[in-house]
């Protein structure tokens, strides 16, 4: 089996996965169309197809069809995720073939390609759905909810997973991957990152009117046009202040790199074919490994993201300004994700908030 990439008529990416004599695995088909008309990116509809590809090979060795297994096979499917070879048994502590992290990712995806078809009336995929623990440590359909109005997203099997502090980067580490960028282009788009914190996404999608240098201001709009493939993961368009360095690095990247160009776009193919098309994500990843090879940085563009949001709740802001800049629907997203403390964290509060003196206790 495999995943591959397709484009549908309306000219957009999407993905599905083949069988072994390359046609198409119908339930999966139907289940990747739904995300894809729900306009979920094609990252996430890839992500998806590879999970419930290896959920499909995992139940060809068990000779069960998609619509005969049960519970536990869904067990069975986490230790064979996990196990580094066949006839190999993972304890706690052991070496795993895939993350916990990674497993629950393949988890969701099943029970939401199992929930689909639940709601379309197929048996068994309700009775995979059925495992909810009730507050009184009792068991209730999950349909019973939807039947009452209250339609609750519960996944019953989930591998317990520590939690992971994000990635960050010094500010010597950032400094380093600014100066070794060759190109005007590369330098504002890494300064772009590491000062407001942008997605990947959002900052491929920008517009050159979506600068607004006399204000230092930037615009972050959600389209669904973009010829690249962007996705700014945001349903509003959200105004977001820049500093005068940034507008005038942007400023000279328009002036002595981008020149006449006729594009709406601001980060564009200039050093490669095709040259003027807007660049993709794929680029930016080259763009990531080249820096990673001369600075020694192990980094991520991510990874800009964190260390911006961090620097920011250390620096005092409040959790709300934080959420709206970063785009996040709420902020409790942001407290979920960023609000962790290290051992300095905790020593600085404490000596700010009186309760130990400038040397300690």
């Amino acid at each position: 089996m495999r995943v591959q990439r397709v484009v549908m008529p309306d000219e957009t990416e999407s993905w599905t996965v083949l069988d072994d004599v390359g046609e198409l695995v119908t339930a999966i088909e139907a289940y990747l169309a739904h995300l894809h008309a729900l306009n979920r990116s094609p990252t996430t509809v890839r992500t998806y197809a590879t999970s419930l590809k290896l959920w499909f090979e995992f139940l060809h060795q068990a000779r069960l069809g998609w619509d005969e297994a049960r519970a536990e096979h869904v067990s069975r499917f986490v230790a064979w995720l996990r196990a580094p070879a066949d006839n190999v048994m993972v304890l706690d502590g052991g070496s795993a073939r895939r993350s916990v992290a990674t497993v629950n990712k393949h988890l969701a995806a099943l029970f939401s390609f199992y929930d689909y078809h639940a709601r379309n009336g197929v048996t068994l995929a309700q009775a995979l759905i059925t495992w909810r623990r009730s507050n009184r440590g009792g068991y209730q359909s999950f349909l019973h909810h939807v039947n009452a109005g209250r339609p609750v997203v519960t996944r019953p099997l989930r591998l317990r997973q520590p939690r992971r502090l994000p990635r960050t980067l010094s500010a010597e580490e950032v400094g380093a991957l600014v100066e070794a960028c060759e190109h005007l282009r590369d330098r504002f788009l890494l300064v772009l990152l590491a000062e407001t914190g942008m997605r990947i996404g959002q900052a491929l999608g920008l517009r050159h009117g979506d600068v607004i240098s006399h204000r230092r201001e930037l615009r972050i709009v959600a389209r669904e046009d973009n010829a690249n493939g962007a996705r700014a993961k945001t349903l509003e368009t959200t105004t977001i202040p820049v500093s005068p360095g940034l507008v005038r690095l942007y400023s000279a990247y328009m002036f002595d790199e981008y020149g006449d160009l006729d594009s709406d776009y601001v980060f564009v193919n200039l050093f490669a074919e095709p040259y003027g098309a807007p660049l993709r994500y794929q680029a930016v990843y080259q763009l990531v490994r080249r820096l990673r090879a001369r600075t020694g940085v192990e980094f991520t563009p991510h990874m800009l993201r964190h260390t911006h949001a961090t620097d920011l709740l250390r620096r005092g802001v409040g959790l709300d300004v934080v959420a709206t800049l970063l785009t996040h629907r709420s902020s409790t997203t942001t407290s979920e994700t960023y609000v962790h403390l290290d051992v300095a964290d905790l020593r600085s509060e404490l000596v700010r908030s009186g309760a130990w003196g400038e040397t300690g206790p």
